[in-house]
């Protein structure tokens, strides 16, 4: 058999997206494609991109990163080439050519290549010493710097910035987090959550200012220090941008494929040639794209049935998914709204004594959104309350105190 004449699949980025759709393509009755090839940027197989932060933090070590062993691939008849991305899509042809220079045909492309750290555009960012928190080799270098230096700076007080901070912290880094937004987590916790968190995170030894932005980066060729809004200069050794991502869409792109902020995708995520396909942080539906592993999963587990034609009513449907997290051990959750709009009513229970925090918006007696910082045991019950948008009235006195008091209602 020709390798022309052969069903190929082949797979651009091996995260943990791409890895899970590998899963569930060899755990599909039929599969269609004599041959899996996947070709990573990375010079690491998939690795669990959500332990980094542990890994930075000295909690965690790379083996136990690892997704898979070695032989499972080749158990699968799956090549996996590390390290060799591919720089072209030749969509006449149907082939892909790589970095190395090796061209693959394919008689189904899925593009699952990731993002990267947004630029915030600013003076000095091409200095060495600032770089962002997304891979593997930035958690390597970040460890490596913290070994010889003592200041860093990180921009950003998301999850992913909260995180570097904290791992920065814990390897002995004096660690200032600038934040433009009112309060920490804008996007998961309303203004009190922000708050509490910001004050724990002080009193554990970080350095944090909200309502702040970066202007430049200052240094000759090492970034010496961070320029601020207000004049403000503050010394560094190292500078993380952790300030939002951008969808890696330019092999897409210069494939000629339909493209916003992301590679746009139907519900079956197929781009605009019905022979490739994208999923994951590269992708987007209508206008939504994803930044959270759980839609890359959900999208994964659709492309499996589409590809290999086990269910013609497969398609992805984004939910209001929930966000947990655990930032220097406080729990938190959030689900939904996070802040509250003109038609909507909050029940708030707040512990001072556990610094336990709970926010629920209602409206017209649904719960549209949960706030919880600290006691997250009852968000998923509130999670699929607002999924199911049920009339909480028979039990809405006894709502902020979560499963057990409603239920017995």
């Amino acid at each position: 058999m020709s390798a022309k004449a052969e069903q190929t699949l082949v797979i651009c980025g091996h995260g943990m997206v791409a890895q899970r759709l590998l899963e569930k393509l060899v755990a599909q009755p039929h599969r269609p494609f004599t041959r899996i090839v996947v070709f990573n940027g990375e010079a690491s197989p998939a690795y669990n991109r959500i332990q980094l932060s542990a890994l930075l933090a000295g909690d965690a070590n790379e083996d136990s990163l690892q997704l898979q062993q070695p032989d499972w691939y080749q158990h699968n008849s799956i090549t996996v080439h590390q390290g060799d991305p591919v720089t072209a899509i030749n969509r006449e042809e149907r082939t892909v050519t790589t970095a190395s220079g090796r061209t693959q045909h394919y008689t189904g492309l899925v593009l699952a290549t990731g993002s990267r750290s947004a630029s915030l555009g600013l003076e000095g960012e091409e200095l060495d010493g600032v770089m962002g928190f997304r891979d593997l080799q930035d958690t390597r270098r970040l460890i490596n710097i913290s070994q010889r230096h003592r200041r860093a700076v990180v921009i950003g007080g998301g999850f992913l910035g909260l995180e570097a901070a904290e791992g920065l912290r814990s390897r002995g880094m004096a660690v200032t987090v600038l934040h433009r937004g009112s309060h920490l987590l804008n996007r998961q916790l309303d203004e009190t959550g922000g708050a509490l968190l910001k004050q724990a995170l002080t009193e554990r030894g970080l350095a944090i200012r909200t309502q702040t932005s970066p202007v430049a980066l200052l240094g000759r060729n090492l970034v010496r220090a961070v320029q601020l809004d207000d004049e403000t200069l503050i010394s560094t050794d190292l500078v993380v941008i952790a300030a939002g991502i951008t969808p890696n869409t330019e092999l897409a792109r210069e494939a000629g494929l339909d493209c916003e902020r992301a590679i746009c995708v139907n519900p079956q995520l197929q781009t605009s040639d019905p022979y490739i396909y994208a999923l994951g942080e590269c992708c987007q539906l209508e206008n939504q794209t994803f930044g959270l592993v759980e839609p890359g999963y959900q999208q994964a587990d659709v492309l499996a049935q589409v590809l290999c034609h086990s269910d013609s009513e497969a398609a992805f449907e984004p939910s209001t998914i929930p966000t947990r997290l655990k930032i220097s051990g406080i729990p938190i959750f959030s689900c939904g709204q996070t802040e509250a709009g003109p038609d909507t009513e909050s029940v708030v229970w707040q512990d001072y004594d556990t610094n336990c925090y709970c926010r629920l918006l209602i409206r017209d007696q649904r719960l549209t959104g949960a706030v919880l910082f600290g006691e997250t045991s009852d968000g998923p019950w509130y999670s699929e309350r607002i999924q199911q948008a049920d009339d909480i009235s028979p039990y809405r006195a006894h709502l902020a105190f979560g499963k057990h008091y409603c239920e017995a209602a």
